[in-house]
């Protein structure tokens, strides 16, 4: 097994997705902590840009591998998914499998993006939102991406327990539940989305999920803001 080192941060959503499926898969790794909070703004620093030349949070250091970092975490969850099968993160059926990365990518492609630091940066310091517009805002993408993926599970009818797809949890869980997590902080209202919040609750209860949590991270605040 090649050493891992995944370069985090603990309110970093797509760095919790790669914490969430290193645990589940059982990988040992070392955690290397990035500050990008406003102010700090670590991975921006020459030493990050090595690592990682986008200068963003995560990435994942291979010692085995040339070269030796990747960035961008669907990639990385597609990495990890390739090179460490067992326990899988995603079903064998194909059909099943693109059910579940349209999921993900409503998350990753959709609701993520628009919601991540540098553009609620960007609604501040070129447009003069306050805060109360930037979390109207947050919260506006949000709702648009649950609405959608509630309703394609509905549709879909792939009610199974409380996982989204099969009997156990997988990366639609991986993505779901740094999502739900970010809503929960900006005050969405989840009672649309009972299948989703069923899902974010029963994970939650495990400990790969538990272990990753953004307050678990051992450069989390001691009263998180």
């Amino acid at each position: 097994m090649a050493g891992l080192t995944l370069y985090s941060y603990w309110r970093s959503s797509a760095a919790y997705r790669v914490r969430i499926a290193l645990n589940l898969k059982g990988l040992p790794h070392e955690v290397a902590t990035v500050n990008i909070a406003p102010g700090k703004d670590e991975q921006r620093s020459p030493a990050h840009r090595a690592v990682n030349p986008q200068g963003r949070v995560p990435a994942i250091r291979v010692t085995d591998a040339d070269p030796t970092t990747l960035n961008q975490s669907p990639a990385i969850l597609e990495w990890l998914e390739e090179a460490y099968p067992t326990p899988a993160l995603l079903p064998a059926d194909p059909w099943a499998r693109a059910q579940v990365r349209a999921f993900a990518a409503t998350i990753a492609c959709d609701i993520h993006p628009l919601n991540n630091l540098a553009p609620l940066a960007w609604l501040r310091t070129k447009h003069g939102a306050d805060e109360e517009a930037v979390n109207a805002w947050y919260r506006h993408w949000i709702v648009l991406g649950f609405d959608a993926l509630e309703a394609g599970l509905t549709r879909a009818k792939t009610d199974s327990g409380p996982w989204l797809f099969g009997n156990g949890p997988g990366l639609a869980e991986v993505y779901l539940v740094p999502q739900v997590y970010n809503a929960r902080r900006f005050t969405v209202d989840l009672s649309p989305y009972p299948r989703l919040v069923a899902a974010d609750t029963a994970a939650r209860e495990l400990a790969a999920f538990a272990d990753a949590a953004p307050e678990a991270q051992p450069d989390a605040p001691v009263t998180p803001r």
